[in-house]
């Protein structure tokens, strides 16, 4: 009786509860007797205590509160009459505290947690789609040890098809269908994404992440810069109570399933190194162990605490790289990938630290500081490697020594000025960095690529890779300062907030050169050497010259890029959560995000500062008015700024190739004999020249925007259960893409007659809409060129993305928890936005699409990251005080596959991009006709002993990961035709790039005081 009471006045005269995006506080709220004298204490167990008037309808509302656990009383006229005890708060799940009409003695309510009634809970007071995984629940499941990995729980998220992986080391996740570049990370309020490749950002120890906080979708005006997912990591704090402790995981190389080799699916190269073989990756070989340290408590019992940890993951082992070269080579979700012909024995340090520090200065005002650190560390030996007996042969050098990653630090101010009106201020700084150092780099040795191709009648059969391992030398870092300012005032029945967000990031010292001399040989086969050899670009045939007819040549490949850049984005907001009536929430709120990039010179190229307005509205629906059965909605947009990486255009960019024929070749494989074919010829006209910051970007360009609709309900199911469903769709409305036909753009400045305008750069525009571009005559003056959609012989935007997801969930009951969630999906369209799934490329201005008029042919159909079905279950199981077991099912079907080749019948190459046509032997191939790939199937499981004799402070774990070694192709090679040959198959395609990770088996010892 008491309990269903006490559910009943709970869901009863709803108070706004906000919804805080990537925040690191909620509300606590709820409805009091009407009666003179009354107000609410709340108290925190770090000291923090609040009290709040209750108004003459007996509702009350805490915003701002940080997350943890409270104590909540009810007082009359100075007395406590009642109390709520261990209310659990976590990130922007509101929490409705009320109190029966009759009072009832604090003993009896002691120990009640609103969050463990007999009815489940179900927060009516939010209107997005989040998925918050707690501390408990992060120790309990077998999951991978990275945030990242604890964000595949969360409907619609995918590990990337890309096979792109974090400064950091952890596999991207992808969300909702979008690009992995247009996540977003916070950590306790502070944005830590990347800001060169928007890939991941700084992460928590594992153990210090007190809430993880993933975000799919409809969060509020306050936050934006993401059309993808959201990690918000909230870190532990300290509190009254010490507590200190420590893990050490295992996992032993033994114990780690073999990963299938790899295979030549398409017919053989010209010379086979080890027959059918591509890549050996039974081979590889790997370990790990995680070594992890706390400790928190009180400086100043209820005045200042702190919190400190650190964990050091260290891996060693062996990997191996693929007998030949390849475009989009796979990309190593650890950060090893050796060279083409060698085997790399490495070693690798993770290390990570985090300190937290709450200073309640009086009771109405706190100081939050916060730091960490994520970096991961390579080094290693590099052998040649005998791909016929599969064994390391000769010492051929070192690897490069890297170091990857970065840290940050942010203070947080929070002012409870009255009851009703909070303001709030964060700020932080972050430095990450990309460094690659050779070891024993030797600056006389060139580099070689495509070995497999070389003369055979010249190297004895024998491939010569030559002595320089290192392709490229660089040594950047980035840094990023975030300003958070606001206002949020409680009027009644409207809380409103009110306030700035800007972000302002540098690339420094970002220059990219190759090594040796300053350039690479890269061999190359044609089997029509009377044939022009590259005829976009003007390289003729090569027969025509000394040892050409043999179809061999080589190229002088040369690459430099880079130079300093800045981004600075700034956005205001405004926002009401409106409590309509008792059971009606209606969220109202607007955004203006503003964009400028700047080169090296601090001139912009890129600039999108008009007001770009940003609507966002949602409702939730408490249906029965007692928290039992919600609906919920959501329509909002969303910007994304231009990345870092977008201005390596903006500073001058060199990257050439120079044929030749030759008649011999050096024993450290460089070619002799040359004959030069041709002068350097660029595919995108980079010859090196600064451009002009006019002729980078098209003019008044948009904002890369999408539009997103959610609708859902969740209802509870018994006493035990809660079930729902939720529909959404994305749609993208503009895009920021490159666009490089250059002589459509000069054809149509002649008709205008400006005759001998100079234009040999790729522009940033909108593809499927007109565009204005600048051009420079010869006197120096520009003109503004516009060019219809129709005139740059492009088709219309599309990218579109809708779902219907299902769950059934059992929320922990002190016995198991338990969640099931299908999700049907798709993802359709002519453009991933940023990236490019089936060629591995990130970036805007290192993908293909909308380049050149003939790359968009036949471009639409299901994209990279279109996975129709979902299916995903876990939970876990308390058999004992002592025992606990948990499982992991993940079933997600395969993503399309792709057939690119040279264009059209003919099967020729019009705009020097060699294989990536949506053509598949001179037959029209969208993305998707060649099939599907199979469905990733994985078990994980773990078992927990906690021993009483230890008085459950010391625990023992097992888990085994991916527990039936499934191993899934994630991606395949879509290049149809030799992309060193193109006038050949290429024996790559169909051969898969990525396989899901192989089993594992993880030992773990923890201790908790």
């Amino acid at each position: 009786m008491k309990r269903r009471c006490l559910a009943t006045v709970i869901g009863a005269s709803l108070i706004s509860a906000g919804v805080y995006g990537q925040s690191t506080t909620s509300n606590i709220y709820g409805q009091v007797p009407a009666e003179k004298g009354n107000s609410v204490v709340i108290r925190s167990d770090t000291g923090l205590r609040r009290e709040i008037q209750v108004d003459s309808s007996g509702r009350y509302n805490a915003t701002q509160l940080p997350v943890g656990n409270y104590t909540v009383t009810l007082m009359r006229n100075g007395t406590a009459v009642q109390t709520h005890d261990h209310v659990v708060l976590n990130v922007g799940v509101g929490v409705n505290v009320s109190f029966a009409e009759q009072p009832v003695q604090a003993k009896q309510l002691s120990g009640v947690s609103v969050t463990a009634n007999s009815t489940p809970p179900i927060d009516v007071s939010s209107v997005d789609s989040r998925t918050v995984i707690t501390a408990q629940q992060l120790a309990a499941l077998p999951l991978g040890r990275s945030a990242e990995a604890a964000a595949l729980l969360a409907p619609g998220a995918v590990l990337d098809g890309g096979g792109f992986s974090s400064t950091t080391g952890a596999a991207l996740p992808s969300f909702g269908g979008s690009s992995v570049e247009t996540n977003a990370y916070y950590i306790n309020g502070f944005n830590t994404t990347d800001p060169w490749l928007g890939q991941g950002g700084i992460t928590l120890p594992y153990g210090s992440i007190s809430q993880e906080e993933v975000y799919t979708g409809g969060y509020s005006a306050q936050y934006g810069r993401s059309d993808g997912g959201v990690l918000n990591l909230i870190g532990k704090s300290g509190t009254n109570e010490w507590h200190f402790g420590g893990q050490m995981l295992y996992t032993p190389g033994d114990l780690v399933g073999t990963q299938a080799n790899t295979y030549y699916a398409n017919g053989l190269p010209p010379l086979p190194v080890a027959g059918n073989l591509f890549d050996p990756n039974s081979r590889d070989r790997q370990w790990s162990a995680v070594y992890d340290a706390y400790l928190g408590g009180p400086i100043i019992k209820d005045k200042l605490f702190f919190f400190l940890s650190a964990e050091m993951t260290n891996v060693g082992g062996r990997a191996v790289g693929p007998v030949a070269s390849s475009e989009g080579s796979p990309i190593n979700s650890g950060g090893i990938a050796p060279a083409t012909g060698t085997a790399q024995n490495f070693q690798q340090h993770q290390p990570k630290w985090y300190a937290k520090i709450n200073w309640n200065i009086t009771d109405k005002n706190l100081l939050e500081l916060t730091a960490a650190s994520s970096k991961q560390e390579t080094s290693g030996s590099v052998y040649d490697y005998d791909y016929k007996n599969l064994q390391e042969t000769a010492l051929a050098g070192y690897a490069n020594d890297t170091k990857s990653g970065g840290h940050f630090w942010s203070a947080k101010f929070t002012s409870y000025i009255t009851d009703d009106l909070t303001f709030t201020a964060l700020y932080g700084q972050m430095k990450t960095f990309n460094y690659s150092v050779p070891v024993g780099y030797n600056p006389d040795e060139t580099y070689i690529s495509g070995a497999t191709y070389q003369n055979p009648a010249l190297n004895n059969g024998v491939p010569n890779n030559g002595d320089q391992i290192v392709s490229s030398l660089t040594n950047p870092y980035y840094t990023t300062n975030n300003l958070r300012l606001s206002l949020t005032y409680v009027l009644g029945d409207h809380t409103i907030s009110a306030g700035i967000d800007n972000l302002q990031s540098r690339a420094l010292n970002q220059l990219t050169e190759d090594s040796g001399p300053g350039y690479q040989w890269a061999y190359g086969y044609t089997p029509n050497p009377t044939e022009a050899l590259v005829p976009a670009l003007g390289v003729g045939p090569i027969a025509n010259y000394p040892n050409g007819a043999s179809g061999y040549y080589v190229s002088q490949n040369v690459s430099t890029q880079g130079g300093n850049l800045t981004s600075v984005q700034h956005a205001e907001y405004i926002e009401d959560q409106w409590q309509v009536s008792d059971r009606w929430l209606l969220s109202i709120g607007l955004r203006d995000d503003g964009f400028t990039n700047e080169n090296a010179s601090s001139q912009p190229y890129m600039r999108q500062t008009k007001p770009q307005w940003s609507p966002r509205i949602g409702f939730s629906w408490d249906v029965n008015g007692d928290g039992s059965f919600k609906v919920y909605g959501n329509a909002g947009r969303y910007y994304l700024g231009g990345l870092l990486v977008t201005g390596l255009e903006a500073n001058p960019v060199l990257i050439t190739q120079q044929y030749y024929t030759y008649s011999g070749i050096a024993a450290n494989g460089t070619p002799t004999g040359l004959t030069q074919v041709s002068q350097p010829v660029s595919a995108n006209n980079f010859y090196g020249q600064t451009p002009n910051p006019n002729t980078v970007t098209a003019q008044n360009l948009k904002s890369e925007d999408q539009d997103e609709f959610i609708l859902g309900f969740t209802k509870t199911l018994g006493s035990s259960w809660i079930y729902g469903a939720k529909a959404m769709r994305r749609t993208l409305q503009h895009d920021v893409e490159q666009y490089c036909d250059n002589q459509r753009i000069i054809d149509k400045a002649a008709s205008m007659g400006i005759d001998d305008v100079s234009n040999a750069t790729c522009y940033y525009f909108n593809p499927g809409q007109a565009n204005t571009f600048a051009v420079q005559d010869p006197s120096g003056a520009f003109h503004n060129v516009t060019l219809t959609n129709a005139e740059l012989g492009l088709p219309s935007l599309s990218l579109k993305y809708y779902s219907l997801e299902t769950f059934l969930e059992h929320p922990f009951d002190g016995k198991w928890y338990g969640k099931i969630d299908y999700l049907f999906s798709r993802s359709y369209g002519n453009t991933e936005s940023l990236g490019q799934t089936d060629i591995q490329a990130l970036a805007a201005n290192l993908d293909t699409y909308w380049n050149f008029p003939e790359l968009m042919q036949y471009a639409g159909g299901p994209l990279g990251q279109d996975h129709t079905h979902q299916i995903k279950a876990y939970g876990y199981y308390q058999l004992t005080p002592e025992w606990q077991v948990s499982a992991n099912l993940t079933l997600v079907s395969g993503g399309p596959k792709n057939c690119l080749g040279l264009y059209g019948p003919n099967q020729t190459d019009p705009d020097g991009y060699g294989s990536l046509y949506n053509w598949c032997n001179g037959q029209p191939a969208p993305p998707g006709a060649a099939g599907r790939m199979p469905w990733m199937k994985q078990v994980d499981v773990g078992v927990r002993y906690r021993p009483a004799f230890a008085e459950n402070k010391l625990g023992f774990s097992l888990d085994v990961v991916n527990l039936f070694n499934s191993q899934t192709p994630l991606n395949e090679y879509s290049e149809y035709n030799n992309p060193t040959v193109p006038a050949a198959p290429n024996p790559l395609y169909g051969t898969p790039m990525l396989l899901q990770t192989p089993r594992y088996v993880r030992f773990g010892v923890t201790y908790d005081y």
